[in-house]
């Protein structure tokens, strides 16, 4: 059954059950009052009878001749004899019963009554209806006690009852018409609901289908945002998710691709050394030396470009918990590391700041920006320079600095500079560290400073820095192991 469906059945049964049970209430409250009278006037009347007043048995005023009323439901008509209501009897001790006036009905004596006619207290009643023919009646009868018998007064209730199951009828009806518009208004407001609940669907079902999203797919996806409802809220975020699903399969295509041209380097030339390799033994000394030495050189090159491809591919989809991390303690941590695999002095200048970010991921953008820098500053004689100051990090060497012309594509994948090319590396070291940096809603750069060298480094969101809870640290890490 469909969502639709679902709602205007749910629309139609509680409307259903409120009218039914209003009805009921109704009904009943009616059933009630119209008792409750009925019950007043036989009590009235035997009270009256017990005067001997009789003139309370008198028929109520006939219509007008030659009019016999309405027809009664069964047919017959609504004589005048029927407008005779009431009906008085003495009810005595021997079970014999005395007409005092009123319609001449043949009322049965029932076992109850005989007893109230022989109890020796006044005052006893019973009430109960009966049928005669066809029509119903209620019968008050009230002992007089002393052996005084009983005196009995019933009524004409047919009326009544007709009443009441009148607006029975009419409450089934009124109940049936309730559901039927019930139903028709849920299908309709159903509709409007989950209109777009089901174009979100269908999206879904092309998305799921197609195995993925690209970029040509974002516009043809877009869901109109109606409203700041619930289901606005979900076209919203599904909208959101479609832009990110096709910026990551953009994304994922651009490093396959980029991958795959970066590969064919050293793999063309472990395939050219592996030819070599079948006369090794033909070569000179010198000659295997070297051969042996770029073998080692490009698998250790290929390793580390794989190294580096999956943890770009990881940077912004592992599942790394969020906590508070203090950058003067990561900073002196990672300076001591690189410090000591590269034989570098480096400077450690931090302040107290303390963001709410990835540890992991920060601690490798700061080595890749520190190993980046000591691959470049060369022999300057100068430290490395690592400063944290309000939740960017920035790294200085002293080498060479990068020109202008570079500076805007440092941070792309595989881009080498021309100065570059002849070093180890792969280029994709600041790619991770641009990555990590917009992770954290925040950016990477690069400046020349003053003196010489470039200044790299990157920033996070405003919002992810925590309170200062530390005074500066300076920390200068071991130059080598």
């Amino acid at each position: 059954m469909s969502l639709r469906a679902r709602f205007a059945l749910a629309f139609a049964l509680i409307s259903l059950v409120v009218a039914g049970l209003v009805g009921v209430l109704s009904y009943h409250a009616a059933a009630e009052r119209i008792t409750q009278a009925n019950d007043t006037t036989l009590a009235a009347a035997t009270a009256a009878l017990a005067e001997n007043q009789t003139g309370v048995l008198t028929s109520p005023t006939p219509p007008p001749p030659g009019d016999d009323g309405p027809p009664a439901q069964d047919g017959r008509p609504d004589s005048p004899s029927r407008l005779q209501m009431l009906v008085g009897r003495h009810l005595a001790q021997d079970g014999s019963v005395t007409v005092l006036g009123g319609r001449p009905v043949p009322l049965p004596v029932t076992a109850v009554a005989r007893g109230l006619a022989t109890t020796p207290v006044a005052g006893r009643t019973d009430t109960t209806e009966i049928t005669v023919g066809h029509d119903d009646y209620r019968i008050l009868t009230t002992s007089q006690g002393s052996g005084r018998g009983a005196l009995q007064v019933a009524m004409d209730v047919d009326l009544s009852n007709r009443v009441l199951q009148g607006m029975a009828n009419e409450i089934a009806v009124v109940s049936l018409v309730v559901l039927l518009v019930a139903a028709a208004a849920g299908w309709l407001l159903a509709g409007r609901i989950t209109r777009r609940l089901v174009r979100l669907t269908g999206l879904a079902e092309q998305v799921s289908a197609r195995g993925g999203v690209t970029g040509p797919d974002v516009e043809a996806l877009q869901v109109p945002v109606e409203g700041t409802d619930e289901v606005g809220r979900l076209s919203a975020s599904f909208t959101t998710m479609v832009e990110r699903l096709a910026a990551s399969r953009e994304a994922q295509d651009r490093l396959v691709q980029d991958a795959a041209h970066e590969l064919r380097t050293p793999l063309t030339s472990l395939r050219t050394n592996a030819s070599v390799l079948r006369r090794f033994a033909e070569l000179p000394p010198a000659a295997r030396e070297r051969l042996v030495a770029d073998v080692q050189g490009e698998t250790r090159e290929l390793s580390h470009l794989v190294d580096e491809l999956v943890e770009l591919a990881l940077s912004g989809g592992s599942e790394e918990p969020e906590e508070p991390v203090a950058l003067a303690g990561l900073a002196a941590h990672v300076a001591e590391r690189v410090g000591r695999r590269s034989g570098r002095e480096i400077v450690v200048d931090a302040d107290g700041s303390v963001v709410r970010g990835y540890r992991a991921s920060l601690e490798r953008a700061v080595g890749n920006l520190l190993e980046n820098a000591a691959k470049f500053d060369g022999d300057s004689g100068e430290p490395i320079e690592l400063r944290v100051q309000r939740g960017t990090t920035t790294v200085r060497d002293h080498g060479p600095g990068i020109r202008p012309a570079d500076a805007d594509r440092v941070f792309d994948r595989f881009y080498r500079a021309d100065a570059a090319r002849g070093l180890p590396g792969s280029g994709l070291g600041l790619a991770i560290v641009r990555d990590v940096a917009e992770r954290h809603g925040g950016a990477a750069f690069v400046t020349a400073p003053s003196g010489g060298g470039a200044c790299v480094g990157f920033g996070v969101a405003n919002g992810r820095l925590l309170p200062d809870t530390a005074e500066p640290e300076h920390v200068e890490a071991p130059a080598g192991a």
